[in-house]
């Protein structure tokens, strides 16, 4: 059986862990491909990094409180906690993300 994995309960995200965990390109790509709500596989981010990289930066969106993995078997689903993150800091997801469109560019 798996070990359960560390999710900080809503009232324990931290602004500074959200803000750090968001500043790197990776995660923020991360977050980007599950904004629509989706909860997707581990495996759908594996074009954004190494299988190993991956692990290291979906962790750390985890423990930030940004993200939540739910274990399946031997797969790993992968959510945005976006209730969790509007509800602690309104407005700062939805800032973040028109953020990072912007500096994208038009597709």
């Amino acid at each position: 059986m798996a070990k359960p994995l560390y999710h900080p309960e809503r009232d324990q995200i931290a602004l500074s862990a959200v803000l750090d965990a968001l500043s790197d390109p990776i995660r923020l790509g991360i977050v980007l491909d599950l904004i629509d709500g989706a909860e997707r596989n581990a495996s759908w981010f594996l074009d954004r990094a190494s299988k190993t990289n991956l692990t290291y930066h979906l962790g750390r969106l985890r423990e930030a409180g940004v993200t939540r993995t739910r274990i399946a078997g031997a797969m790993r689903m992968i959510s945005l906690r976006r209730d969790a993150l509007d509800a602690r800091f309104p407005g700062l997801l939805d800032a973040v993300v028109a953020g990072a469109r912007a500096e994208q560019g038009p597709d």
